[in-house]
């Protein structure tokens, strides 16, 4: 019994030093950069409305943090789902991606979407406002398939 008390308070005390060593935050206070999917799209308000609450957290380089990342080792579990999400689309960047990139990301975009997989379920667990409605998805959709058409013109 004595062996699960100090193994329970090393766990303790452990988890208590790991919240001084806090991870790189994902923000970027300044404006949209010309490069940011929005401006090169001029999307209309409510796309970026819809994007920005359930895209950009993940897909950017400015997250808005719940207060539950700053407790560890969900902090870090936290970043590296950011930095994840990042490595395979960042809308900041969009612009400086190729025709094809382009291309290839706004179809697996619309794909992602119309299959239910963005956002990720498991972000839906405590983003409820993230979720998509039906409507919004149809928007979103409709404006990507535009998007998709002219720039394949």
């Amino acid at each position: 019994m004595k062996a699960i008390k100090k193994i329970f308070l090393a766990g303790i005390i452990l988890l208590l030093v790991l919240q001084f060593f806090q991870p790189i935050r994902n923000t970027d206070k300044g404006q949209a950069p010309s490069s940011d999917f929005m401006q090169v799209y001029k999307a209309p308000i409510s796309i970026q409305r819809t994007m920005l609450n359930s895209c950009y957290d993940c897909h950017s380089n400015n997250t808005h943090y719940p207060f539950y990342s700053y407790v560890q080792p969900i902090g870090y579990l936290l970043e590296k789902h950011i930095r994840n999400g990042k490595q395979e689309l960042n809308f900041n960047e969009w612009g400086n991606y190729s025709s094809r990139k382009k291309r290839n990301k706004l179809s697996a975009i619309r794909e992602q979407i119309e299959n239910n997989k963005m956002p990720l379920p498991s972000y839906l667990i405590l983003h409820q406002n993230a979720k998509l409605s039906e409507p919004q998805k149809q928007e979103l959709l409709k404006w990507i398939k535009s998007v998709e058409k002219r720039d394949s013109l």
